[in-house]
């Protein structure tokens, strides 16, 4: 009876939706009372409908909103195109206008409840000194069954082939989860000679040996058989999307696992949500509201990409082994040469430890010592690596430079 839990969870969402909807309604019209006398009994009533309104998740891919971007002296504009596109995927070009030429770079996102718009703060500023391209993933439960599977080695084939449409000398980051995909798929490239290969390959963040000093979330992937994942966690997209039938981890199953770790806090912030509100202080309401947009927009996984994950990286730790392989070929990370090699951790990260992104380094035996950069960063957690003034102030720059001097 589990797989049928995503379609309750659907038909409550859809009977609910009304009482949202009017919520919003309500506040739009209530923002129109001109101010006076009522002040405080209003802004009450504001809270209370603004929380009313945003109980519910959504599927849809938030905006990247990114207008524009700094290049050098200048101010450049940035537009969105889709330069090819999958079923399951687009690789989407972050355009800028009258920008001098600079190194092609694909960011790889992690396809793991959220879209891909949570690296939004990562493109923006590596829209400064790059031309940047990311893997769009799409949300499977907008997928006709019809388009058929994706699974661990479709992943690792779209990024060969985005790398093959942005073609020669371009350099590839991977964050976090797809790390794993990303080393297969420059050692696949290698081994072949692909002229599409890419100049670099950073990994940020990624588990690329977890058996090295495992975190909670690396335990609980090997304390349970690969049949309790599928039992518990997969269900069937409901017949009401695009994509029925479609079997799937719910992104709604995820983020209340992700909530259940912090459940204290995220009670705390939708409170002090409705007090900031309650007291007319917009800016730090917004700030709230920003983060829980973006939060809230939740992307299911595909059953096979997510039980292979599990099966291949977390609990067989096949890439570490020299087990893995892909479309029935071996990979192997040590055909990778002529190629820069930078790993990136977090002293902090409580997801991917120390030490499970660096075993790529040994992994990748052809890569020149002078085309090597390790960094470890103090202070950060998972997503500090990616995201915040950290990343900002001391890990770019050396991203920057490690892509430069490689191009």
């Amino acid at each position: 009876m589990t797989s049928l839990l995503y379609q309750a969870y659907q038909n409550h969402t859809d009977l609910t939706a009304p009482w949202r909807s009017g919520a919003a309604q309500a506040l739009k019209y209530l923002n129109l009372v001109p101010q006076g006398v009522s002040d405080r009994l209003f802004r009450r009533l504001t809270a209370a409908l603004e929380l009313i309104s945003r109980t519910s998740l959504t599927y849809t891919r938030p905006a990247y909103g990114i207008e524009k971007v700094a290049v050098g002296n200048r101010e450049c504009e940035v537009t969105e195109e889709v330069t090819f596109a999958t079923p399951f995927g687009s690789l989407l070009h972050f355009k800028k206008e009258n920008a001098p030429e600079q190194p092609r770079l694909l960011l790889v996102a992690p396809m793991s409840g959220h879209f891909a718009t949570l690296l939004r703060g990562t493109v923006q500023t590596l829209l400064q000194d790059h031309d940047v391209y990311i893997t769009d993933w799409h949300n499977p439960r907008d997928i006709p069954l019809r388009q058929g599977r994706f699974g661990l080695d479709d992943y690792t084939e779209h990024l060969i082939t985005f790398l093959d449409k942005l073609g020669p000398r371009a350099h590839m980051v991977a964050i976090c989860q797809p790390s794993v995909s990303a080393l297969a798929a420059a050692a696949i490239m290698c081994e072949d000679d692909h002229p599409a290969r890419p100049a670099t390959l950073t990994l940020m963040a990624g588990p690329i040996d977890t058996r090295i000093q495992p975190t909670k979330v690396n335990e609980f992937a090997k304390a349970k058989p690969l049949k309790w994942f599928e039992t518990n966690l997969i269900n069937y997209v409901p017949m009401q999307c695009k994509g029925a039938f479609r079997q799937v981890y719910p992104g709604f199953v995820q983020l209340t696992a992700f909530v259940s770790m912090n459940l204290e806090r995220h009670i705390k912030q939708h409170m002090d949500l409705a007090n900031h509100l309650a007291r007319g202080e917009t800016e730090k309401a917004e700030t709230i509201k920003s983060f829980y947009d973006e939060y809230f927009a939740v992307m299911d996984l595909p059953a096979e990409f997510y039980l292979e994950t599990v099966r291949d990286v977390f609990q067989n730790h096949l890439l570490p082994q020299g087990k893995m392989s892909f479309r029935g070929r071996p990979v192997n990370p040590a055909a990778i040469k002529r190629m820069g090699l930078m790993t990136v951790e977090g002293e902090k990260d409580d997801i991917c430890s120390v030490g499970q992104t660096l075993a790529a380094q040994e992994l990748c035996s052809g890569v020149r010592a002078y085309r090597r950069v390790h960094h470890l960063q103090a202070g950060v957690g998972h997503y500090g690596v990616f995201s915040g003034r950290r990343w900002n102030n001391e890990i770019y720059p050396l991203l920057r430079d490690f892509v430069h001097v490689n191009s």
